[in-house]
């Protein structure tokens, strides 16, 4: 079922040639490869010695609407001076160019390190920029973009995998009841949610810290209609519970710019049930696509349903021992 692997053609002097042709100007024979399970990220170099970074979008994943209101958002932020990395203005009077079928942008380069544990004063710093982007997020809308919600984009997620013919046969059934419940558990707790646009994946990975200077957020690919607080619950150390002193200190520096709903605070758990659906949607994306983005070795397999299945199982005890909607 795999198809033709969606970059065959993307080697370094195509990649060259397309940066070229989009700012008008010559660059260094340089092309360096950064890591990067959907698209495809290349460094390059000009003659006045700049770097810049060069971001082909998967083919197929987003429509060239989708991704004008991933990069309006990224500019908003920027021409309130929020650390994000806007992409560059291009030949064409346009953020985003296309090659074949495929369409990419070029940035600045940004260098930063991601931060494995925040101290008390960066978990205000990065309360205080979720609440700016939320700010920025909340003044208009992206009708093109996923929206977090259990009837919308994770309904689509299951219908998906299940289209993918990737769930073990003999699982298929207890995998599908299993998500439907959850989906008909946790839908009630979003009826009073705020919805804008957010990250919509943010986590340390997305977030580079610069001596000197504050957080970037970066990679602003899946970008979302949802509730705010996506945008926070995968920065904590661990399970609510036992988060609350990290959390405050978010929703502290958060309020310095933006009121935010405590009652939304009951939306994590069912957050997590709809990431775990995410990832398995994620994943069977790669498998059927290219087969060549890593994902488990034991990806399909009965072992594999098995597992995720009782994942899902322990995460609706969870949401129906602590979440009331």
């Amino acid at each position: 079922m795999k198809r033709k692997a969606p970059f065959a053609n993307l080697h370094p002097d195509r990649v060259l040639n397309c940066v070229e042709q989009a700012l008008g100007r010559d660059f260094q024979n340089i092309c360096r490869p950064h890591s990067s399970y959907i698209n495809r990220v290349f460094e390059v170099q000009d003659h006045q010695g700049d770097f810049f970074v060069a971001k082909f979008y998967r083919p197929g994943r987003w429509s060239e609407a989708a991704l004008v209101e991933e990069h309006d958002f990224v500019n908003q932020c920027a021409g309130q001076e929020i650390p994000v990395v806007p992409s560059l203005q291009l030949a064409n009077g346009t953020w985003i160019e296309r090659y074949d079928d495929m369409f990419f942008t070029l940035s600045a380069k940004c260098g930063g390190r991601i931060v494995d544990e925040y101290t008390e004063e960066q978990l205000l710093e990065l309360g205080r920029l979720i609440g700016r982007v939320h700010l920025v997020g909340q003044s208009d809308g992206a009708a093109n973009r996923p929206v977090i919600h259990p009837l919308r984009n994770t309904s689509n997620q299951i219908r998906f995998i299940t289209e993918l013919k990737i769930i073990h046969p003999q699982l298929e059934k207890e995998f599908l009841t299993i998500a439907e419940t959850i989906i008909e558990t946790i839908a009630p707790c979003f009826n009073e949610s705020e919805f804008i646009r957010i990250h919509g994946d943010c986590h340390m990975a997305n977030l580079i810290h610069r001596p000197g200077e504050s957080f970037y957020l970066i990679d602003f690919d899946d970008m979302a209609v949802g509730p705010p607080v996506q945008d926070l619950w995968m920065l904590l150390p661990g399970e609510l519970d036992e988060s609350g002193y990290e959390l405050e200190l978010l929703l502290e520096g958060y309020e310095t710019f933006k009121p935010f709903n405590r009652g939304s605070l009951k939306l994590i758990e069912p957050l997590r049930a709809m990431r775990y659906l995410h990832y398995i949607s994620w994943c069977g994306w790669q498998y059927v696509e290219d087969g060549q983005t890593m994902i488990s070795d034991s990806f399909g397999s009965y072992e594999y349903w098995q597992k995720e299945i009782g994942d899902l199982k322990d995460q609706l005890n969870v949401i129906r021992e602590k979440v009331v909607c």
